[in-house]
């Protein structure tokens, strides 16, 4: 699959996306992907932890330009139900602002008839994201420092992010 923004994608409504500073709920995300056809529901749930490459971390802090980060959750979805025409709902909610070591950074979530698909379809979902929506963190180190690190980066580069 490949995401492509040739054209607008408009989204459908029993999907679900959000870019928030409210908390995440994994009992709401779950519910906005469930659907009487499903076999299976896979949530995939990225969460603040406490270091990076061996360093102590404290927080995260998370922008985004958030109407090219909704289109890109669209344009997700739209591509999983190009290659997987019976995923029945994808769900994809993204925090911002600054998070603590265990708090819930994103929430991708998708229902279909069968696992594998929803499998699958989870994490197309969660690699375009961190691979194309424009959604950057900031690591607050235990000493007192910072760095802005690029999501998007992390999947070009090579870096260990």
């Amino acid at each position: 699959m490949t995401t492509t923004l040739t054209s607008a994608v408009k989204p459908r409504a029993e999907d679900s996306f959000a870019i928030t500073f409210a908390p995440l709920s994994l009992e709401e995300i779950y519910a906005k992907s469930d659907d009487p056809a499903n076999g299976a529901v896979v949530v995939m749930s990225g969460m603040v932890r406490n270091q990076t490459d061996g360093k102590p971390v404290i927080a995260l802090e998370y922008q985004a330009y958030e109407p090219m980060a909704l289109r890109i959750f669209y344009q997700i979805a739209a591509d999983i139900r190009l290659s997987m025409s019976d995923v029945n709902r994808v769900v994809i909610y993204h925090r911002v602002g600054r998070l603590r070591v265990g708090e819930i950074s994103v929430l991708v979530a998708v229902g279909s008839p069968h696992r594998s698909e929803a499998f699958e379809a989870c994490q197309y979902a969660i690699d375009t994201l961190k691979h194309e929506a424009p959604i950057w963190k900031k690591e607050h180190w235990q000493d007192g420092s910072s760095t802005w690190v690029s999501i998007g980066a992390c999947e070009t580069s090579g870096e260990n992010c």
